[in-house]
């Protein structure tokens, strides 16, 4: 089973990241105001990246990492794992 990282813009301008097996439907829950507490209060206006990985804990180490990363930084991970519909 694969897993994703993925990354999100909220309308406050922040970047929220998170794992998942089926990233729409999670972002789904973010949109409906069920995901994480932090996209409860700030609301996602768009997904700006997804990137595979092999396992969860792939996915965690990567999520990890990008954690890691000042906002700048982050939004040029974006630009290189930019989402396409």
């Amino acid at each position: 089973m694969a897993w994703f990282v993925y990354v999100i813009e909220c309308r406050d301008g922040s970047l929220y990241t998170g794992i998942a097996v089926d990233v729409a439907k999670r972002y789904a829950l973010h949109v409906a105001g069920k995901g994480a507490r932090y996209t409860r209060s700030r609301p996602p206006v768009r997904l700006l990246a997804v990137m595979p990985c092999a396992d969860r804990s792939g996915a965690l180490k990567a999520e990890y990492a990008i954690k890691q990363l000042s906002p700048t930084e982050k939004r040029a991970w974006c630009a290189d794992n930019l989402f396409t519909n």
